[in-house]
């Protein structure tokens, strides 16, 4: 958890998930409509006096679980079906995932941050969902909660406690997906946690999609702002 820091005190970290090849138009094999339209914002953002900025991609094996070629038809429709996967840590546990077209595959173009980002700005690059077995929507844990040096390259929780962050703003994509991931474990970690809405991009953004992403996080104390809010506001009298 993170630890109790005193009253006032803010030292704001910057979290941008995978703004990646494979989730952007036109070529993206899982392109979220828009992807690459936040990518100025959040350029802006990164230019702000954040005291670390990471930024998140998955970076799969190309045997992944959750993809249509790792199983056979006809239950490996993109969208459309799903799976039951055993959590490696306890194997009685299982959870369900739904099946994705091959997408940010380890050394592909696929998987590279779009170049329209700055990543010269990024202090850190964290590589997710690396295990095979197992899904990784969340910077923080897999599925199961579980954090593996097999799944990641970076205990994301770890990096933030020990740069003494206290509150973590969230953008990227998808927001009814990773992003909400991101920002519901970052609240369970103890941090302060903003999604900063016009800098994500949602696969549904209707109310059954973004819209109960944002319910869900607001329920647990996620605080849904605009990078013309207070909480950016904030940031940017840091010196």
């Amino acid at each position: 958890m993170a630890a109790l820091e005193p009253a006032g005190s803010f030292k704001p970290a910057l979290l941008v998930v995978d703004l990646q090849e494979d989730f952007c138009p036109p070529e993206g094999s899982l392109a979220v409509p828009g992807g690459r339209e936040i990518a100025p914002l959040i350029n802006t953002l990164l230019s702000l006096p954040f005291s670390l900025k990471i930024a998140t991609k998955d970076f799969h094996p190309q045997d992944h679980i959750s993809f249509e070629t790792s199983h056979a038809p006809p239950n490996n429709r993109p969208f459309e079906s799903s799976v039951n996967i055993s959590n490696p840590s306890e194997t009685s546990q299982s959870h369900e995932i739904p099946i994705w077209p091959v997408h940010c595959v380890q050394g592909t173009k696929g998987a590279d941050i779009i170049p329209e980002i700055d990543v010269a700005k990024v202090d850190t690059i964290m590589e997710k969902g690396k295990d095979r077995r197992v899904e990784m929507f969340s910077g923080f844990a897999d599925v199961f909660g579980n954090k593996s040096s097999q799944a990641t390259n970076l205990d994301l929780a770890d990096r933030l406690n020990s740069a003494g962050i206290t509150h973590v703003f969230v953008v990227g994509i998808a927001g009814d997906c990773c992003v909400k991931c991101t920002a519901l474990d970052a609240k369970k970690e103890g941090f302060q946690v903003c999604v900063l809405e016009e800098a994500t991009r949602s696969v549904d953004t209707g109310e059954k999609g973004w819209g109960a992403a944002k319910e869900e996080m607001e329920k647990a104390g996620i605080k849904m702002t605009s990078a013309d809010g207070p909480e950016v506001e904030r940031v940017k009298k840091l010196p």
